[in-house]
């Protein structure tokens, strides 16, 4: 791995501590396909491989054909008085397993769901946290999370040299159909209320939320923190790359192969409540890029700027950053995509 996978990274990068190999095709990986047909494509895509051996189209964000996968297998179940928490494993590609947790409040039947997915470099630690699945579950919210591909667990048998951002176009195509493989599998739960699903992301999560987005309408809001975009610059400029990779992802070939995967172009055709939330000294997403994606937001989308530490922080304490898309998940899911917003003020 290019760096390591701690608990809590800084403040600004998570919400927590305030803040088999059976070859067979599951029945519920079936049932639900996405209707979008004008999904972006991504050029010089090479197949995939999923569980079951067919071919898992990298040049679409869209999963118009869900991939096969085996059984969900529930590895473990934890009852606490404010919530409970079950650890899924879930897999439709060989040799990529992914950890599932689904964390619910108690004494609410079928409570909205807000999938969280956090930037590279994460791992679940988080999602076993006391004190964070209080706060994601506070007001009668169940919370979804995992990490994306070639991330935490996820990682393996690979040359140090392939990384998340070198490898940027599967890691990204795979975490979009990932996303939507979850949604799958949580069609088949009569526990959730399926109606009302929201998306939380950060970093690279909150690129995929917005990739996400576009290609399925079961997402009705997104919430993204600092998310990685605008290629260019934010190959030329980001503090996660080491200088003498740069070189390598600031050529025409590999921004080609990535154009497609940029919030800049994908966020102008969004029409879903969005509310995307910057800290302006986090430098992996340098200053230039965040403003590039502040100013392609759609007319409904809202923009929160923390200029310091201490501002985000303020926000952060007894789950205040959640506040928004709660909010709109609170609403009738009729109601979702009717609600008018604009930019706010920064703090």
């Amino acid at each position: 791995m290019k760096q390591f996978f701690p608990l809590i990274r800084n403040a600004s990068l998570i919400i927590p501590v305030v803040f088999c190999a059976v070859s067979c095709q599951d029945g519920w990986a079936q049932r639900t396909t996405i209707p979008d047909s004008s999904a972006p494509t991504t050029q010089g895509a090479s197949p995939l491989q999923s569980h079951g051996g067919s071919d898992e189209d990298s040049a679409s964000l869209s999963l118009r054909i869900p991939l096969k996968s085996i059984p969900p297998l529930v590895a473990d179940t934890a009852e606490y008085p404010d919530f409970s928490l079950q650890l899924i494993q879930v897999g439709w590609r060989r040799d990529d397993p992914i950890d599932l947790y689904v964390i619910k409040p108690k004494n609410v039947e079928k409570p909205p769901v807000i999938l969280y997915l956090y930037g590279y470099p994460s791992e679940t630690d988080r999602f076993r946290n006391d004190e964070f699945c209080r706060l994601v579950t506070k007001s009668g919210f169940a919370a979804v999370g995992f990490v994306a591909a070639m991330d935490g667990h996820r990682y393996h048998d690979r040359p140090m040299r392939q990384w998340f951002v070198s490898e940027l176009q599967e890691a990204v195509v795979k975490s979009v159909h990932d996303v939507q493989m979850v949604l799958n599998y949580l069609s088949t739960r009569s526990d959730l209320d399926l109606n009302r699903i929201g998306m939380f992301g950060q970093g690279s999560g909150g690129t995929i939320a917005i990739l996400v987005a576009s290609v399925d309408p079961r997402i009705k809001a997104i919430n993204v923190l600092d998310p990685w975009g605008n290629w260019p610059e934010w190959m030329a400029k980001s503090t996660l790359i080491p200088e003498d990779e740069r070189p390598d992802y600031t050529t025409a070939p590999f921004l080609d192969q990535v154009a497609a995967l940029d919030p800049v172009q994908v966020l102008p055709r969004l029409t879903l409540p969005i509310h995307l939330q910057d800290t302006l000294y986090e430098k992996e997403t340098p200053r230039v890029s965040k403003d590039r994606i502040e100013s392609v937001m759609p007319g409904r989308g809202t923009v929160t700027r923390y200029a310091t530490s201490e501002e985000f922080n303020e926000d952060l304490a007894e789950g205040k950053l959640l506040n928004w898309i709660k909010g709109q998940l609170q609403s009738t899911p009729a109601s979702l995509r009717n609600q008018v917003g604009g930019k706010e003020s920064s703090h």
